[in-house]
């Protein structure tokens, strides 16, 4: 075991250059890992998902630094535990995700990490789906689970439903018994939404941006609206002053207001969301809720560590039992990580990269 750290190994970092805002990438040589800690686990990574870096909420939690670690869903070996850790032993398989301030790559042959942040991963999961997965799990719990309480029954929109997070977020509404309304945003998003398995029931294409969101919901409710909006960003100005042709696609605000239900929820990825008053009036007159969907919280205050494990543990789970089936580019190898990252720091993948060791 100690060979695996004497090697000098290659991690992969993000320089942010000065202007703040081209970002480069960048292998760095690492000597040994420090000392296994009392509560550390040594782990041998298999598999690392690849996600965009959010130098913003980086930059506002004070954890901004010249050389920020890429890399952060992990699945791997178990090479050795502190001497307080009573979760796992040496070859135990595991997963999870390394914390908003972790000095650790996960784009690194071995990395240390606290007992608090891992569970142990079925042996029927690959080592690419648990860390390609592990992420939008949280995710789609946190905007399902914890922001609202998704139940038999009840409809939910989920926007962008073909994305590595809609997707996750489709199939965890429909476990629990929930009608299910997506939107598209090409011609292949249709097709591949039209063939999940529970069938979606109703694929709104939004493509040519000819079709009413709000009209075809409720259409859809018969009037009454949806209980659960979970976006994939809003329009928040007039057409004119959008400028980029995605967020053409993108609903306004006030579509969303109009095809809430009473006592709705609306789950917003939109950090910068602005009510006018008339918004606000309306979503009193529904009862409604507006909550921001920020999975990160769970890593930010370590008061609910056991809701997190368990919502780890349960993402394995359905992994296990086929309730998830990740929407997953092919593995990638680790030469190209740096390629892939550039990729996905520009939004521009449309599956989750996953580079596997």
């Amino acid at each position: 075991m100690l060979a695996v750290c004497e090697v000098t190994m290659k991690a992969l970092y993000c320089q942010q250059n000065s202007s703040g805002e081209e970002m480069t990438f960048i292998f760095q040589e690492r000597e040994n890992l420090p000392p296994t800690g009392d509560n550390d686990v040594k782990v041998q990574v298999r598999a690392c998902a690849l996600s965009w870096i959010d130098t913003k909420l980086l930059s506002e939690v004070k954890l901004e630094k010249e050389l920020l670690p890429v890399g952060r869903e992990i699945s791997g070996v178990v090479l050795e535990v502190g001497r307080k850790v009573s979760f796992f032993q040496p070859d135990d398989e595991v997963a999870g995700i390394l914390p908003l301030d972790s000095e650790e790559s996960g784009l690194c042959e071995v990395v240390l990490v606290h007992e608090h942040y891992l569970v142990h991963k079925p042996e029927k999961v690959c080592w690419v789906e648990a860390a390609g997965t592990v992420r939008d799990g949280v995710r789609a719990y946190t905007a399902l689970h914890y922001l609202s309480q998704v139940s038999p029954g009840k409809t939910v929109l989920v926007m962008d439903g073909a994305s590595p997070f809609g997707t996750i977020a489709i199939q965890l509404a429909q476990h629990r018994g929930a009608k299910v309304i997506s939107t598209a945003y090409s011609l292949e998003d249709k097709q591949y939404l039209e063939r999940l398995r529970p069938a979606v029931a109703r694929v709104i294409d939004v493509s040519n941006g000819k079709i009413d969101v709000a009209e075809s919901c409720l259409e859809e409710t018969g009037g009454l609206g949806v209980d659960i909006v979970v976006d994939a960003g809003v329009k928040l100005y007039s057409a004119e002053d959008e400028s980029t042709s995605k967020s053409q696609l993108l609903p306004h605000k006030h579509d969303i207001i109009t095809l809430l239900g009473v006592g709705g929820n609306w789950i917003t990825t939109e950090r910068n969301l602005q009510l006018d008053p008339p918004d606000s009036h309306s979503l009193f007159l529904k009862g409604a809720t507006v909550s921001f969907l920020n999975e990160e919280i769970w890593n930010l205050s370590n008061i609910e560590q056991g809701k997190y494990l368990c919502i780890l543990e349960d993402i394995m789970e359905k992994l296990s039992s086929s309730v998830f089936r990740p929407q997953l580019d092919e593995p990638i190898p680790l030469y190209e990580a740096k390629v892939s990252m550039e990729i996905v720091q520009k939004n521009q993948a449309r599956k989750r990269q996953v580079i596997q060791f």
